[in-house]
């Protein structure tokens, strides 16, 4: 949402160019940042890089919860499987064959055994029922009977695996995995506060950058109007230089005099017309227009340039607060002491509960069937690390190395600042001196410039003194200008030395505030 409001005003800013260009839209110095900001690609890149940090909290999230995963296989085999061999598939095929024929043989030798005993074979003439048994023994057919089992026994011993599916549903559920999730978690936290650091970072940057082009373009346009100016004065002057040699109280020598201070006044208006197009050129690339685009600054014509608006002095633990490098190296350290914890946690034994449903055909559950059939079963898994060439304690010594130099990283950063706030804020110093001296200079050269032509008209002044009153009124003025910019340029450099621009976090965080 945030992202599709930012491309929308973005488009407007773009469909406002063209207007913009033809009717000169006149753009402050807010005007051009919040351009700057939605046209920047590092920008862009920094958004995308928040957006992946926060994905990567929510993966480092999804860790506590349980793994499910859903696994299917089909299997096609040429042959079927056989636990028997080949002759003994035969001899339980055959069975009753052979049975029926061990049973005849012997009710033949039993015959014979009998008829061959006198005794006996008297008996047996004289027992109907015996000869009755004998003879349905005789006459008993069991081939095809124990052949029909034997088959069926044999049909049991050759399984159909020809076509094989089979299912598994699968739930893995960490328990203890020695505090590595937990350290994963809060290592995803800082990366994306660390990312929200580095994009307040090049929020910054890209705004002192168009401070500066702002100032610069500024400060061209003041120099642009003042040579013009000089020049008007000097051709003014040139004009009644050739009314006094008309009238003979001059000569071609003062006249000669004049024509070269106009031909500087003229290139030195020639340059800055050049050099003002093409710092605007520059501001036009980075707000995101056309290098063509016709622009006005708001502070370009004004008759004097703003002083801007000096902020109390911020103490130096603020500073380090608000200053997003600081804040950077300081989630980074806090990282590297995080991936300690996990590097450690690879020594530490792992407990997961682990759960199964496996489902197949054919079916070994009830005899080997080729139906359906499945069953559950659930465990514990245990990992105990004991020997990996001392791997995990290296990986922890590197780990802990790498946070040490990060926080030695953050003392000299620290250091720096403290230096650059000092500087930056004696630069001030030197800056407010040096544009009240400026503006000292500037009004005595202009009563000086008044004098001289009051006396240049009257005849009691020379043309070089003249020449030289117009010279210093251009010096002192041009020293004003580059006073008051350098005064700006400075007050940029202040603020973001102390982190006093605003950061883009902080505008969304206070809006969310106001919206709750």
């Amino acid at each position: 949402m945030k992202k599709m409001q930012r491309s929308l005003l973005m488009l407007c800013l773009l469909m406002a160019a063209p207007s913009a260009m033809k009717a000169q839209q006149i753009l402050n110095l807010e005007d051009c940042r919040q351009m700057a900001i939605l046209s920047n690609r590092d920008m862009e890149t920094a958004r995308a890089k928040m957006e992946m940090a926060d994905l990567d909290k929510k993966i480092a999230m999804s860790n506590w919860f349980p793994k499910i995963s859903v696994t299917g296989t089909y299997m096609f085999n040429e042959k079927e499987l056989s636990l028997i061999g080949d002759d003994m598939s035969k001899r339980l095929q055959n069975a009753g064959t052979a049975l029926d024929g061990a049973l005849h043989d012997t009710m033949g030798q039993l015959q014979q055994a009998i008829l061959s005993n006198p005794q006996a074979a008297m008996e047996f003439m004289k027992s109907p029922l015996w000869q009755t048994v004998v003879g349905q023994l005789s006459k008993t057919q069991l081939a095809d009977a124990v052949n029909k089992i034997g088959s069926e026994i044999d049909k049991a011993f050759h399984l159909d695996i020809q076509n094989v599916v089979v299912g598994v549903v699968s739930l893995q559920q960490p328990i203890f995995v020695g505090g590595k999730i937990v350290a994963a978690n809060k290592i995803a936290a800082l990366a994306q506060e660390l990312s929200r650091a580095q994009y307040d970072q090049k929020y910054q940057d890209i705004l002192i950058g168009v401070d500066q082009s702002y100032w610069q373009i500024v400060s061209i346009a003041n120099k642009l109007k003042l040579s013009e100016q000089y020049a008007d004065l000097l051709h003014k002057m040139e004009h009644d230089v050739e009314a006094s040699i008309a009238a003979g109280i001059m000569t071609e020598a003062d006249m000669l005099q004049i024509r070269v201070q106009v031909n500087e006044a003229d290139m030195m208006a020639t340059k800055a017309k050049n050099g003002l197009e093409l710092s605007k050129m520059l501001l036009c690339k980075q707000i995101g227009l056309d290098l063509n685009s016709s622009i006005t600054l708001a502070d370009e014509n004004t008759e004097d340039i703003a002083m801007p608006l000096l902020r109390e002095t911020k103490d130096i633990e603020d500073i380090y607060k608000d200053r997003p490098e600081i804040k950077s190296l300081n989630l980074a350290t806090q990282i590297y002491e995080k991936k300690v914890n996990v590097v450690r946690a690879d020594m530490m034994p792992k407990i997961a509960l682990t759960a199964n449903y496996l489902i197949s055909n054919p079916s070994s559950f009830n005899g080997f069937d080729t139906k359906w059939g499945g069953m559950f079963n659930v465990g514990v898994m245990v990992n105990i690390p004991i020997f990996h060439a001392f791997e995990a304690a290296n990986k922890t010594r590197k780990a802990k190395t790498e946070a040490s130099l990060y926080r030695l990283q953050l003392e000299d950063a620290k250091n720096m600042i403290d230096l650059q706030v000092t500087q930056c804020r004696k630069m001030i110093d030197e800056a407010l001196e040096k544009v009240n001296m400026a503006r000292n200079n500037m009004l005595n050269a202009e009563e000086n410039l008044r004098t001289a032509s009051i006396g240049y008209e009257a005849g009691v002044v020379t043309t070089n003194v003249a020449l030289g009153a117009h010279t210093a009124w251009l010096k002192s003025h041009s020293e004003y200008i580059d006073a008051c910019i350098e005064l700006q340029m400075n007050n940029a450099n202040l603020l973001k030395a102390e982190g006093a621009y605003a950061r883009p976090t902080d505008i969304e965080n206070e809006k969310q505030a106001k919206n709750k």
